[in-house]
């Protein structure tokens, strides 16, 4: 170890401050523990160097989740928003997320202040070059200035810094994200511990100067009139919200890319890692879809204080003046000029099956990674891994029983899941679609599901926790009051009903059972409901949802109970999978790399059939008879 002096010890040391990083430090640090959290350079304390939002479809649900388990971002981004929308509200309530448009500079500015504040907790501009391991057991880190860190856990959360690589067109140089330092050296450590590493990539789009943008050739996209806050702890919100502007790419814009393809780092070779399917860069959409005569462009202002924009949906890596030609194709952006230059990424990440449940890593006690180095792609799934790891790093420590989020839990436990599970070949994004009990898993019922366990563990403050007692009863209370309310068949009520566009009724019932209709709902029918309590309106959508979706919601419930029941058939640790006869060679290998805590785990794993689970479950049975 190219050691010089001790530094310092600490319970926990987080390398990296990324939106993984952050969560991480600010649970071990809230939960009691002495946390150093280091950081290649403090301008990049939560920086956003791709788009300026945080939310969207199926990642609106994740950053509500992680307030829920009492982390920072949902607070953070209710702080420094610009423009607030809710999407997909033309579907159902299990695909409604909240999207929130960035005020970039003061996102980060209060994330650095919040860890700067925090008890328990040190930020340093510190580089880790190598970690200390012995005997399987993590013991300390060291940095490039020489200085030696003492800890019982270090968690990982590197982002996209690990001998990094930008690429622009046939230009490529060693940098990290948005102009900031690769950390070259401690992937080498990580090797010579034994870990995987492999090549991804992902890319960002240009910024432009708003002065250079004509919007009358743009359709605006205004904020929600009723701003929805991501945390549960933020009242209600008001404040001026900046639009975003919708245009499309022309034939022009096409031809440009085709004739230039040859000159993409993506079709030429130059880049090696694999790239995110979900978030395509132009070139990749206009090759893949030759038949799309446009594509969506969302220009996003980066911030109240800035003149810079973000053009949303045209990631690339081809050479600068190729971008400034397709740029210029674009109606409304005939003149305008490039602040920032788009360029892929090239880093290392590790692959995922590598981890346990809880994000420790199998052949290292004490060691845990979060965000993109687990090979996932997006602010707020790095932000759902970080609590996680920061949760169980803390939990170890206190020689707890760990928190293991399921899919049944939430997206975040589905996120993880998928990850030490299954592995990903590519940068993986969450969507609804991955989750298979999204009705239970509702982006507004997070609380619900999460508060308590956050309490727990002991991350959830008592205000936070009353707050959700306070919400959590009254909807109960609510719901058994509307099912004792009669609604009876009276001329008066019915000829009310019938205005609504529903049909009268022929006998008494629940209020409760009324609201089912799709044409009715709690708040249209108050008339009805003179005693009614002077709740919050959340509490009224939560009511019209359970009634609702109720035989959905209970159908899925015992889906949930079978899950259960696979989940809660634990496996052995360190039980020979060679020794189970009747397992096919495939399993074999598959369950003994992955390592499965459950049969529920073990039957997610691709390779494992089915029959190898009935196997498996014979043989379990027979080692208990034992």
């Amino acid at each position: 170890m190219n050691m010089k002096y001790n530094a310092g010890e600490y319970d926990v040391v987080v390398v990296g401050a990324g939106h993984a990083g952050c969560e991480a430090a600010l649970a071990t640090a809230r939960m009691g523990l002495k946390t150093l959290i280091c950081t290649t350079n403090l301008d990049s304390v939560a920086m956003m160097p791709c788009n300026p939002n945080i939310g969207g479809t199926a990642k609106g649900h994740l950053v509500r989740e992680v307030d829920a388990l009492g982390g920072e971002m949902g607070v953070n981004i209710d702080n420094t928003f610009i423009q607030s929308r809710m999407l997909n509200t033309s579907k159902g309530p299990a695909v409604h997320s909240l999207r929130a448009q960035a005020d970039k500079k003061k996102y980060q500015d209060r994330m650095k202040s919040v860890l700067e504040r925090q008890e328990n907790l040190s930020l340093r501009q510190l580089e880790v070059v190598e970690l200390d391991v012995v005997d399987g057991e993590v013991k300390g880190v060291v940095t490039k200035n020489g200085g030696y860190f003492s800890c019982k856990a270090v968690i990982l959360t590197t982002g996209t810094y690990l001998r990094s690589r930008i690429i622009i067109g046939d230009v490529t140089y060693n940098s990290g994200p948005n102009g900031l330092s690769a950390a070259n050296e401690l992937s080498q450590s990580l090797i010579d511990l034994g870990i995987d590493l492999r090549r991804f990539k992902t890319g960002t789009p240009a910024r432009i100067n708003r002065r250079s943008v004509d919007f009358s050739q743009m359709i605006e996209q205004p904020g929600d009139e009723k701003i929805v806050p991501f945390s549960f702890m933020s009242g209600d919100i008001t404040r001026e919200q900046v639009s975003c502007w919708l245009t499309y790419t022309s034939e022009e814009t096409h031809n440009i890319i085709r004739d230039n393809i040859d000159r993409s780092p993506m079709y030429n070779g130059l880049i090696e890692g694999v790239g995110p399917r979900y978030c395509p860069s132009i070139e990749d959409k206009v090759m893949r879809f030759p038949d799309r005569d446009r594509h969506q462009l969302f220009i996003e202002p980066e911030g109240e204080n800035t003149e810079e924009m973000y053009v949303g949906g045209m990631s690339s890596s081809l050479p600068e003046e190729v971008q400034i030609q397709m740029l210029r194709s674009v109606p409304g952006l005939e003149n305008v000029e490039i602040m920032r230059t788009a360029y892929a990424i090239e880093y290392d990440s590790i692959d995922p099956t590598q981890l346990k449940p809880t994000l420790e890593f199998m052949k290292i006690s004490g060691l845990y990674g979060a965000g993109q180095l687990n090979g996932s792609s997006g602010y707020e799934e790095a932000a759902g891994q970080g609590i996680v790891a920061g949760i169980n790093a803390a939990l170890k420590i206190r020689n707890e029983e760990p928190m293991i989020l399921t899919r049944s839990d939430g997206y975040i436990g589905v996120l993880i899941d998928d990850l030490v599970t299954k592995g990903t070949n590519e940068p993986y994004r969450m969507m609804t679609s991955r989750a298979e009990y999204r009705l239970l898993l509702r982006q507004d019922n997070a609380d619900f599901r999460l508060t308590e366990i956050g309490y727990k563990v002991g991350l959830v403050t008592e205000e936070r926790y009353n707050k959700f007692i306070t919400r959590k009863n009254n909807v109960e209370s609510e719901v058994n009051r509307l099912k004792d309310l009669q609604i009876t068949n009276k001329k008066e009520i019915n000829d009310l009903l019938i205005s609504k566009g529903s049909t009268e009724l022929k006998k008494p019932i629940s209020f409760y059972e009324l609201i089912k209709r799709p044409e009715l709902d709690y708040f249209s029918l108050r008339d009805l409901d003179i005693d009614r309590p002077d709740y919050d309106e959340n509490i009224g959508e939560q009511i019209n949802i359970i009634a609702k979706y109720e035989g959905y919601i209970d159908s899925q419930l015992d889906q949930v109970k079978q899950f259960k029941k696979f989940e809660k058939k634990l496996i052995p640790d360190g039980l020979e999978y060679s020794d189970v006869k009747g397992l096919r060679t495939e399993a074999i290998q598959k369950l003994t790399n992955i390592r499965p805590i459950s049969i529920g785990q073990a039957s997610r794993i691709s390779g494992v059939s089915p029959a190898d689970i009935s196997v498996l479950l014979i043989y379990l049975e027979h080692q208990y008879k034992k």
